[in-house]
């Protein structure tokens, strides 16, 4: 079995008491850094839940690394390839 490999992420949040921002960072083996970004708006409706609007934004700044990551990969492999690779969507 081949040695475990660990990427660290790191994340911050800007809050004020309508929207809170999360700004997302991997790094790669390679030295390389991946940079997301993600929001929440808290309807006026909805009680003061700093730690919902974290996850929200959090989850969103994620899946924006997510996607990078993805084209990231395809490109990588079309370039090794040759030829065009497809994302499977979910």
């Amino acid at each position: 079995m081949k040695d475990a490999v660990g990427w660290h992420v790191e994340m911050e949040f800007q809050e004020d008491n309508k929207r809170t921002r999360a700004a997302a960072m991997v790094r790669l083996p390679d030295g390389n850094e991946v940079r997301g970004h993600g929001y929440a708006s808290r309807h006026p409706s909805d009680g003061n839940q700093p730690r919902v609007g974290e996850e929200i934004a959090a989850a969103r700044a994620l899946n924006d690394i997510k996607e990078q990551l993805l084209s990231k990969a395809h490109d990588e492999i079309d370039d090794a390839s040759g030829r065009t690779s497809y994302p499977i969507t979910r």
